[in-house]
């Protein structure tokens, strides 16, 4: 027998040479996760925090790059619109139909011109205007406003009011004064010529070469509007008679107070769009059907705004007393909201019991509520010489005037009934809960002929405030906006309610205040606009948040809870005063956009009557319920 056999050797086994197995992958594996198991933790740390980095960061630059490849095309869009604009091919401008002058055509030079027919252009392709090149924002300073002196509302004779008569000779307009809020507004004044469509400034060829244009009738811009209201005027006819608000959806109603708070607010409304017919049913419901003698808790902020200025303007408008009859009652029934400790209105009142609380969860009320009723009752003092209202909310305002715990100006959210301070001091904003506060400064120093120095010494101030702790630019666009100051911390985020200001600061700057009110009112009128053109419906979102790094190439970020509009006005409002004083037509058609894209996005259907055809089509429209009654 043979001896077992040592094995102090190395086998190695070789394969077939065409044989393409390779079976030393798992050594290999197990070679590269014995070496990552050698290193220590703070190295493999390290290595696994630089992978993640990378990975963030090539996430983070996917949206800008196709934000620069989609840049790249429109350059090369707008250098092609440029190149062929120097070659000749100039677009024909939008609502104008070309027409030869007289004497150009072979054969007909010998025509007089009088009796020479208008011979149209021979038809040339348009090149559409590339949609992703957009009208630069204006950079011009605001235009020189003429000054005729400034009275306020009730300084003004009666029977004044805005006339325009046209020019015999020249066929010019001659405007004279409109007064409006307590300011003396020219109605036209002159501005600079407008840009062109590639953004150049426009010469005195362009504006000449306009003049023989002949206009394309244009859309009937004062009817669009009437029809907006008479279609929503119709659902809550038909749904909401005599209710606070229609809810178009369901086609019901809801309540806030039982007042009819949408009727009573639509009252001047009708009276300036002429829909006699709808005004003269609502005087109706007026008359027979509102009462205040109610038990029903009322906020008086929007009873003040909402019922008593709604009264007391549709009495300016048409000098029926019956409308200052009913806001001298609501006026009294809110009076009770003035008995408290400090002086310092509840928020809340019982104008059937004559009773006044705060809220149930706070004894603070806003200061953007207490200080933004004092116009409302003021004017229904000097209307029915009793000084009891003026007097009330007139020591609200000395009250806040002196009150410490302002920063530069700038008013905190609360104000407490019982003390009469300041709370919760450390958040300032020109947005909810402060905002009217600093607009109804001005307005009040208007509405008193402008006698009251420390309402405009308070605004003077406050405006000086926002420029120094607020006031900031979006990296991307340099758009100016209002921010809000937290704990000495700006919050780059800018409510809807904030676009009051271009309007607020245009209308003191076009009654002597500084001129660099009137530049700030261009450029935040330029960024609230560009809170609805940036949105995918060219409607605003309540909130909006601007970015002051371009890390995204985007100047407007819209968080998920703020992807909302609520119908405010306060755009549409800074649009109308910005029209009046600078007379630039691009704010008047700013405002149409957004009354477009209303009815395009927010617009229901069709109301039908809660009725069969055949009675629909004998009255002719839809009957309304009685007041109280559910509709069906």
């Amino acid at each position: 027998m043979y001896s077992p056999q040592r094995k102090d050797f190395v086998s190695l086994m070789l394969g077939d040479q065409h044989s393409h197995n390779y079976t030393n992958g798992k050594h290999r594996r197990q070679s590269c996760w014995r070496k990552w198991k050698q290193l220590s933790r703070l190295q493999r740390s390290l290595i696994l925090f630089l992978l993640a980095f990378l990975f963030i960061c090539g996430i983070l630059s996917y949206p800008s790059l196709t934000e620069q490849w989609r840049g790249l095309s429109d350059r090369s869009l707008k250098e092609d619109w440029v190149e062929m604009d120097n070659q000749g091919l100039r677009p024909i401008p939008p609502g104008f139909v070309p027409k030869l002058p007289p004497g150009v055509v072979p054969g007909v030079q010998d025509i007089p011109p009088e009796v020479m027919p208008e011979i149209q252009r021979p038809s040339i392709p348009l090149l559409p205007k590339p949609p992703a090149m957009r009208k630069p924002p204006s950079k011009r300073g605001p235009p020189a406003l003429q000054k005729r002196g400034n009275v306020s509302d009730w300084q003004v004779k009666d029977g004044e009011e805005a006339m325009i008569k046209r020019d015999e000779d020249g066929g010019k307009e001659a405007k004279t004064l409109i007064s409006w809020r307590g300011a003396m507004i020219e109605a036209e004044q002159g501005t600079e010529l407008q840009s062109t469509a590639h953004g150049k400034e426009g010469t005195v060829a362009d504006a000449e070469d306009s003049a023989n244009l002949k206009p394309v009738k244009a859309v009937d811009r004062v009817e669009a509007v009437r029809e907006a209201f008479r279609h929503a005027w119709k659902g809550y006819k038909a749904f909401a008679w005599g209710h606070d608000e229609l809810k178009p959806i369901s086609k019901t109603h809801g309540e806030w107070f039982g007042l009819g708070l949408t009727l009573i607010d639509a009252l001047d409304t009708m009276w300036i769009l002429g829909l006699k017919d709808e005004f003269a049913e609502a005087k109706k419901w007026v008359e027979t059907e509102l009462s205040f003698s109610k038990n029903v808790d009322v906020n008086l902020f929007e009873s003040t705004i909402r019922v008593l200025g709604g009264l007391l303007s549709t009495y300016h408008l048409t000098g029926d007393t019956l409308f200052l009859d009913k806001a001298k009652d609501i006026g009294s029934r809110l009076m009770p909201a003035f008995k408290t400790p400090s002086k310092i209105p509840y928020s809340d009142v019982n104008i059937g019991k004559g009773t006044a609380h705060p809220p149930r969860w706070t004894t603070d009320s806003t200061v953007a509520e207490v200080t933004s009723i004092q116009l409302e009752f003021r004017e229904l003092s000097r209307l029915t010489k009793d000084p009891q209202y003026q007097n009330a909310v007139e020591e609200v305002t000395r009250h806040v005037h002196r009150l410490e715990g302002k920063r530069d100006g700038l008013v905190p959210m609360f104000i407490n009934t019982n003390s009469g301070k300041f709370t919760r001091r450390g958040a300032f904003t020109l947005g909810a809960r402060a905002d009217s506060y600093y607009e109804y400064l001005l307005k009040q120093w208007l509405q008193g002929g402008k006698k009251e120095t420390e309402l405009l010494e308070d605004y003077l101030q406050a405006i000086e405030g926002v420029r120094k702790n607020l006031l900031r630019q979006t990296s991307p666009s340099k758009l100016t906006f209002v921010g809000e100051l937290s704990n000495g911390r700006l919050n780059p985020k800018m409510d809807h309610l904030v676009c009051f200001l271009p309007g607020t600061l245009a209308l003191g700057a076009h009654n002597g205040l500084p001129a660099d009110h009137m530049e700030l009112a261009l450029q935040l009128m330029e960024t609230c606009h560009q809170m609805y053109a940036q949105m995918e419906t060219g409607l605003s979102p309540e909130i909006a948040h601007f970015n002051l790094q371009s890390n995204n190439g985007r100047d407007i970020d819209v968080k998920p809870a703020d992807r909302h509009n609520l119908l405010r006005p306060e755009t549409v409002e800074s649009l109308f005063y910005m029209y009046r004083f600078t007379n630039d037509s691009k704010y008047r058609d700013w405002g149409w956009d957004i009354l477009q894209n209303f009815n395009k996005y927010t617009r229901s259907e069709s109301f039908q009557c809660p009725m069969n055809t055949n009675l629909t089509s004998l009255l002719g429209s839809c009957p309304r319920s009685p007041a109280g009654a559910t509709p069906p």
